[in-house]
C-alpha cells in the first residue's frame, strides 16, 4: 500500500490484507485501514499539536516516494524502514510506520517485516475497536509462520477475546490453534487441556465436533503417552464415533498404554470381543491365554470357535487347536460341578476365594444373574480385590441390560483398572441413550461377555 507524501494536511488510504494460514487457505480480512488522522488532527491542531513531527517526515517521504515508482526498489525502501522506525514516536506516527512496514514487508515476502509492522499498528491504539481481531489474527498467524508460538498465543488469545470470526473461524477453531502452539513447543498436557476446552465449548454450543479433533488429542496424547489426557480423548472419540474400527483402536490404545497383568487384559479383551474389535491372531491367542481353558473352558471356546468362523484364525494353529481341545474336553464335567460351587459359595461360611470363583465360573458360562450375586457377594468380605470383582460385577450388569447399576459398579473401580472400567462405562452410555445406535456386536458372544 502507499501513502501519498505526508505533511501536516495529509492522510493515509485504506488497504486489505490477506494472509496464508498454514494449511494453506486463505483468510481474506479487508477493510483495515490506516485511520484517518484528519479529524483527530484537527482535534490536536486546537491544542498547539503537532501531527507528524518534521524528523518522521523526513524518514517517510523517500519511502513513500519510492513506493509510488512504477517500479519500485523493493531491496531498497525495505532497507529505510529501520530508520522509519527510529524516527516514530507518537501513536500517530507508529500507526503509518507499522502500516508501511506491513505494507513493504508483504511486497518482499518478509513475514517478520509484517509482523514487526501489525506489532506497531497494534501498539498505537488507533485501532478502531471492531478491528482488533481481525489485526490479532493476522498477528497470530505471522507469529506463527516463524515458529515464534509463544508470542503468537496472546495475538490469538486476543482474537478471540474480540470475537474475531469469519465463514471458517470461530472461536473453537482458534482454541485448536491455541493448543497447537503448545504441541509445538513439546507442553502436551497443555495442549490437550485446551483441545478439551475446544471440543467442551463446540458441544456446549450445540456443534457437532469434527472427529479430526478427536484424531489429533489421541495422537498427540499415544505418541508422548500423556497419561491419564489421553484416556479423556480415547472415550469421548468412541462416544462421539462409536464405528467398530474406533473401538478397535480404543480398545487397543488402552491396552498398549497400559501394563495389564492377564486378568486386567481379559476384562479389556471382553469388551473388545463384545464389540468385535479382535482381528489379529495374536488377539484371539491373548485372550485364550488370559482365560485360561482350563479356568474358563466355555469362553475360551467361544472366542475360538468365532475366530474360525470369521476366518480371522487358521485351524492350523497348534496353540489355539490344542486350548480348543483342552477347553471342550472340560466343559461337560465343569457344568456337572456347578451345582455344588453354587451351594458352597452361598454358604454363610464360605470362603471370599470360593465365592469369587462362583463368580467367574457362572460369568464363564453366561449365567450372568448368578455371576452378580456371587460377585455382590464378595464385596462384603474381607480380602477381596475390590477393583477386579467391581469390573466383572459390572460385566455381569451389562450382560443383564442392568445398565444404570452397571454404570454405579464401574465408577467404583479404582487403580490400573480405572481405564478398563471407564471404556466399560462409555459402551454402556451408548447402549443407554434413547436414540443411539446399537454399537456392533459379534454374532456369537462367547457366554462369558
Amino acid at each position: 500500500m502507499i501513502f501519498t507524501t505526508l505533511s501536516r494536511a495529509k492522510t493515509g488510504r485504506h488497504f486489505a490484507l490477506a494472509v496464508a494460514l498454514a494449511t494453506g487457505s486463505v483468510v481474506a480480512l479487508s477493510g483495515i485501514a490506516a485511520e484517518p488522522a484528519h479529524a483527530e488532527k484537527k482535534k490536536k491542531k486546537k491544542k498547539g499539536k503537532k501531527e507528524y513531527s518534521e524528523a518522521f517526515i523526513a524518514a517517510y517521504n523517500p519511502i513513500n516516494e519510492g513506493l509510488k515508482a512504477e517500479a519500485p526498489d523493493i531491496g531498497a525502501i525495505k532497507a529505510q524502514i529501520p530508520g522509519l522506525i527510529a524516527a516514530t514516536a507518537s501513536n500517530d506516527e507508529k500507526f503509518v510506520t507499522g502500516n508501511t512496514t506491513y505494507s513493504v514487508g508483504l511486497q518482499a515476502s518478509d513475514q517478520q517485516m509484517q509482523l514487526d509492522g501489525m506489532k506497531l499498528m497494534m501498539e498505537s491504539g488507533q485501532i478502531a475497536a471492531e478491528k482488533l481481531g481481525q489485526y490479532n489474527f493476522i498477528a497470530f498467524q505471522l507469529a506463527r509462520a516463524l515458529g515464534k508460538h509463544s508470542e503468537s498465543r496472546p495475538y490469538l488469545q486476543g482474537a478471540i477475546d474480540n470475537n474475531f470470526t469469519t465463514e471458517s473461524v470461530n472461536a473453537s477453531m482458534m482454541q485448536i490453534e491455541m493448543s497447537e502452539t503448545y504441541f509445538r513447543e513439546n507442553r502436551f498436557k497443555e495442549g490437550l487441556a485446551l483441545l478439551k476446552t475446544a471440543i467442551d465449548n463446540q458441544e456446549a454450543a450445540g456443534q457437532s465436533v469434527d472427529e479430526a479433533w478427536y484424531r489429533r488429542g489421541l495422537a498427540v496424547g499415544f505418541n508422548n503417552q500423556v497419561k491419564p489426557e489421553v484416556f479423556e480423548f480415547v472415550n469421548r472419540w468412541v462416544a462421539a464415533y462409536p464405528s467398530t474400527g474406533n473401538w478397535r483402536d480404543a480398545v487397543n490404545i488402552t491396552r498398549q498404554l497400559n501394563e495389564y497383568n492377564p486378568q486386567e487384559l481379559l476384562d479389556v479383551l471382553r469388551l473388545g470381543f463384545k464389540l468385535d474389535t479382535l482381528q489379529e491372531k495374536v488377539e484371539y491367542i491373548d485372550y485364550v491365554e488370559a482365560a485360561d481353558p482350563r479356568r474358563l473352558p466355555k469362553e475360551v471356546q467361544d472366542v475360538i470357535q468365532q475366530g474360525y468362523s470369521s476366518g480371522r484364525v487358521s485351524r492350523d494353529d497348534i496353540y489355539l487347536a490344542d486350548s480348543l481341545s483342552t477347553a471342550s474336553g472340560r466343559i461337560r464335567s465343569d457344568r456337572a460341578e456347578l451345582p455344588a460351587l453354587e451351594r458352597d459359595a452361598s454358604a454363610s461360611s464360605a470362603g471370599i476365594r470360593t465365592v469369587l470363583a462362583a463368580g467367574d465360573a457362572f460369568l464363564n458360562y453366561g449365567e450372568h444373574a448368578k455371576a452378580e450375586t456371587f460377585y455382590a457377594k464378595a464385596l462384603s468380605m474381607p480380602g477381596v480385590d475390590r477393583a477386579q470383582t467391581l469390573t466383572r460385577l459390572g460385566i455381569a450388569q451389562t450382560n443383564l441390560g442392568k445398565f444404570a447399576e452397571a454404570k454405579d459398579s464401574f465408577a467404583q473401580v479404582q487403580g490400573p483398572r480405572a481405564e478398563i472400567a471407564r471404556l466399560w462405562t462409555t459402551y454402556i452410555g451408548q447402549q443407554m441413550a434413547p436414540a443411539a445406535a446399537a454399537v456392533p456386536a459379534v454374532a456369537a458372544a462367547p457366554a462369558g461377555s
